[in-house]
């Protein structure tokens, strides 16, 4: 076979035809692969974040659902300023776009108040100290409770009417009521044994003095 005779089938238009037609439907093929994949994936499409940002989790889902959206809690955190499961947070922000049907992730207001250990201060500061550790720890502070004793100086500690033990928590910011001297008498117990001391004295004097008087005789 000569050179001729090997390159004589462009010659043929039926090779050509051949040729194109392979080429176009090559080409239909990516053109309707790339398509395809544009309408699986909403290419060109978004959904603008709205801002429910202070809004309670009812609220915030409908206007979500309104936009072809989704949400779910995913976390939560407490801030005292802020009403009780509002939305605090949320992933992806307000204002970014997403696909629809995308689900935005929200960190809540906790329902539940976090406890805190109250600062160790009866019987071991004074009325300032112990004003400057609990209003530092957050807690507020109501009236004072005056009780018998050294004046200023701090005796306990009450919540809701139930005086506090070392390591008791209460509700972040509770308000709490200080049991302060107000330099008074001490508290009975101690009178009684000042008393009962006194009494005491007394009969080991009039022991002594009647051992004394039976010795002179």
């Amino acid at each position: 076979m000569t050179i001729k005779e090997f390159f004589s089938f462009r010659q043929n238009k039926f090779f050509w035809v051949n040729i194109i037609a392979m080429v176009i439907v090559i080409g239909a093929l990516l053109w309707g692969a790339l398509k395809g994949i544009d309408i699986y994936t909403r290419h060109g499409e978004a959904v603008v974040v709205p801002d429910v940002k202070g809004m309670g989790i009812g609220e915030a889902e409908k206007i979500f659902r309104n936009r072809g959206l989704s949400c779910v809690v995913s976390d939560s955190s407490y801030v005292k300023n802020q009403p009780a499961g509002c939305i605090l947070e949320y992933n992806p922000g307000a204002g970014q776009k997403v696909k629809e049907g995308r689900t935005i992730y929200l960190t809540i207001n906790t329902l539940d108040i976090p406890l805190q250990v109250v600062p160790d201060v009866a019987d071991n500061s004074s009325l300032r100290q112990a004003e400057a550790r609990i209003l530092a720890s957050g807690f507020k502070l109501d009236e004072i409770q005056y009780v018998a004793g050294e004046k200023d100086w701090v005796y306990g500690v009450k919540y809701n009417g139930r005086q506090l033990v070392i390591g008791d928590k209460v509700p972040m910011g509770a308000t709490l009521t200080l049991m302060v001297g107000d330099g008074g008498e001490l508290p009975q117990e101690a009178d009684s044994l000042g008393v009962e001391g006194s009494g005491s004295a007394e009969t080991v004097t009039s022991s002594e003095g009647s051992a004394a008087d039976e010795s002179w005789f």
